[in-house]
């Protein structure tokens, strides 16, 4: 007989705005935590697919949703980012195509 499949546990996800360990509390370089921090989280994540991808390959344990969650998890946190890359670009060049 076949194991009975384990209950889906909830997905936990990364606060992206959560400050830095050590980062500044407010001022100048807000901007570039909260970049560093946004681009820790959607590495963290690619980091943890690959991770169960690989113990699932090994045959410890992992189960196959659980790899297809983090993986999509990962792959939807670096579309965000892109997405919001794209924007933060866009409004930069619209603000230097501005006349003075």
């Amino acid at each position: 007989m076949s194991s009975p499949i384990s209950p889906i546990r909830g997905v936990p996800l990364p606060d992206l705005r959560a400050p830095l360990a050590g980062g500044p509390a407010g001022g100048v370089g807000d901007f570039q935590s909260l970049l560093a921090n946004a681009i820790g989280g959607v590495e963290r994540l690619r980091g943890d697919a690959a991770q169960t991808a690989q113990r699932f390959l090994a045959g410890d344990g992992e189960e196959v949703h659980t790899v297809a969650l983090a993986t999509q998890r990962a792959e939807l946190a670096f579309e965000t980012f892109l997405q919001i890359r794209n924007k933060v670009v866009s409004a930069y060049q619209a603000v230097m195509q501005m006349q003075v």
